[in-house]
């Protein structure tokens, strides 16, 4: 599985970053200064791509992808708050393959990754989602592993858009009953596990898989499977 290694100062952004990464098929991790990345090199960790903050707290952000470029064979993508042209030409200068700022949607980092992955012939089947879920969200459509797919309800995409984002972890009830319950409509536990329930026995009925929803007993649900969102 293709390994991305990101280096970002900023704890929520490392952690939406990994989380979300990790979503799409890759496995990422994250460091947070220049320290522990040279550490996470000299250790042995050969990333495939770095994704690298400029202004850390204890390093130069083309500093490092200089050095980087010297000893490394992997794709370097610059994600700062510097936007300048002359900064962008420093990036690149100082062996950045790709240089985005830091208002590009995960989306777009996601596809930069992708790109880069690509034109190194790098990009594995794995990375493709050919064993993910892929919730679509412009059909509302929830696409299994074997290809096979179902059309989702509006309370249903809206259900399962958390538990993708959530990364694996579970999704809290009050979370969910907050987030799917309409304006003065009264939304309980037992609405939420029927509407589980249905979901459940469709994604079994239309894909003949087992449906990758686990209820955690007292505290909510948890998405099983390997999940991307498009």
């Amino acid at each position: 599985m293709t390994q991305i290694l990101i280096v970002e100062d900023e704890t929520r952004l490392r952690k939406d970053l990994a989380d979300f990464l990790g979503l799409c098929g890759f496995t990422a991790s994250g460091v947070a200064t220049a320290h522990e990345l040279r550490q996470a090199l000299a250790d042995g960790h050969s990333p495939d791509v770095i994704i690298l903050d400029v202004g850390l707290p204890d390093g130069n952000g083309f500093e490092l992808a200089s050095q980087i470029r010297e000893t490394h064979r992997c794709g370097i993508i610059m994600l700062t708050a510097l936007g300048d042209s002359d900064d962008r030409i420093r990036g690149f200068e100082s062996g950045a393959d790709i240089y985005l700022v830091k208002h590009s949607t995960l989306r777009e980092i996601e596809a930069a990754i992708r790109s880069l992955l690509r034109r190194s012939g790098n990009l594995p089947s794995s990375a493709n989602g050919g064993d993910q879920w892929v919730l679509d969200g412009t059909n509302w459509m929830l696409v299994a592993p074997n290809h096979r797919s179902l059309k989702l309800t509006a309370t249903e995409f809206a259900f399962m858009s958390v538990l993708c984002s959530n990364g694996g972890d579970i999704c809290q009830r009050e979370d969910l009953m907050e987030t799917l319950a309409r304006p003065r409509s009264n939304f309980g536990n037992r609405h939420l596990d029927a509407i589980v329930s249905r979901l459940r026995r469709k994604i079994e009925e239309r894909t003949s898989l087992p449906a990758p929803i686990k209820v955690v007993y007292g505290v909510g649900y948890t998405f099983t499977g390997a999940a991307a969102m498009q």
